[in-house]
């Protein structure tokens, strides 16, 4: 929505960002709670009949190449932390590691999958994560590479950083994994996913965002989330909310005149991203960000990574513009 004149405030773009992609986040969570009671079904069926259980039911650990990267960990991460194990047989390192990753994975009973790579076998997995020594350790939530650490470590230190990591799933991208995985319930069947009821305080959220009341609708969607850290819908309403509350009051034409002259400001770079993302121009905001990371270090390349993370979410992660600017970003970042 363009206003008259080039002043942008919360009532002229009420509506520009509208809440389809909460809509869309909470049916992919539906679709992610039946995937899991899929496999919990299948699993109970092939162990009532004796017959051979898929891999992909309720495994663990498991072993990934090239051809079903996509599926086990791609595809895998929308609903439950994939940590990546790159080994190699000669490596003995990776012998002193791989079984305490394998023992957590039971242990931690589906809060993550551990995904084994053979660097040998899968060279060009190796080389497109930029793995240049093994043991090296990384996880992928929600279709995002979060490098964790290389070379051996003791149990302890690694169960640090898969807590680390599963706190950060749960509470930024509302992944919380399949504890339990393969469980089925008394008498044999298999865990029904349940049915969500209406949250009041969300429905309340979504009112104030659609009245642009946005101070309420933060609010809102915060105490939503103090309850309800993984609640994915209030996750994406408190994004869109905070970026029509960042862009009140800017002119449009003179941030992207700073954003042109002064390429290495950080801080005009990302009112200038928010500006194209709100007008539409997803993609502009995404490879203007991308090149502000690529652009520049310690403190304002985090600043910038973060700020792109947080349009991710506005945007919703099934939408192919994401999952192109996740693949520039791991491009730039490694």
């Amino acid at each position: 929505m363009q206003p008259r004149n080039s002043r942008l405030n919360s009532s002229a773009l009420r509506g520009a960002v509208d809440l389809a992609a909460v809509k869309a986040a909470g049916e992919a969570a539906q679709k992610a709670e039946q995937a899991r009671a899929e496999r919990a079904r299948q699993a109970a069926a092939a162990e009532a009949d004796g017959s051979a259980v898929p891999q992909s039911a309720y495994q663990l650990v498991l072993d990934v190449t090239e051809d079903t990267f996509e599926a086990e960990v791609v595809q895998r991460s929308s609903e439950v932390p994939v940590v990546i194990d790159f080994w190699a047989e000669w490596c003995g390192p990776c012998k002193q590691l791989s079984p305490i990753l394998e023992s957590l994975a039971e242990e931690y009973a589906g809060r993550f999958v551990l995904a084994k790579i053979d660097v040998d076998a899968n060279q060009l997995l190796a080389q497109q994560f930029g793995i240049q020594g093994i043991p090296a350790v990384m996880a992928v939530v929600a279709g995002q590479l979060v490098p964790l650490f290389q070379g051996a470590e003791s149990a302890a230190n690694v169960r640090k950083v898969l807590d680390q990591l599963i706190l950060v799933a749960e509470q930024r991208f509302g992944v919380g994994g399949v504890a339990g995985a393969g469980a089925a319930a008394p008498g044999g069947a298999p865990a029904a996913a349940p049915e969500r009821p209406e949250d009041p305080a969300l429905a309340a959220a979504h009112d104030a965002l659609d009245a642009g009341d946005l101070g309420g609708a933060i609010q809102a969607y915060r105490n939503v989330l103090a309850d309800d850290p993984g609640n994915t819908e209030a996750r994406l309403g408190l994004a869109q909310a905070e970026l029509l509350r960042r862009i009140e009051g800017l002119d449009l034409q003179a941030v992207r005149a700073a954003a042109a002259a002064d390429p290495k400001n950080v801080e005009v770079q990302l009112q200038a991203a928010d500006l194209d993302l709100v007008g539409g121009h997803v993609e502009d905001a995404f490879g203007r960000l991308v090149a502000t990371v690529g652009r520049t270090a310690g403190g304002d390349r985090d600043t910038a990574r973060l700020r792109l993370l947080e349009l991710f979410e506005v945007i919703g992660p099934e939408d192919p513009r994401v999952v192109a600017a996740r693949t520039a970003l791991a491009r730039v970042l490694f």
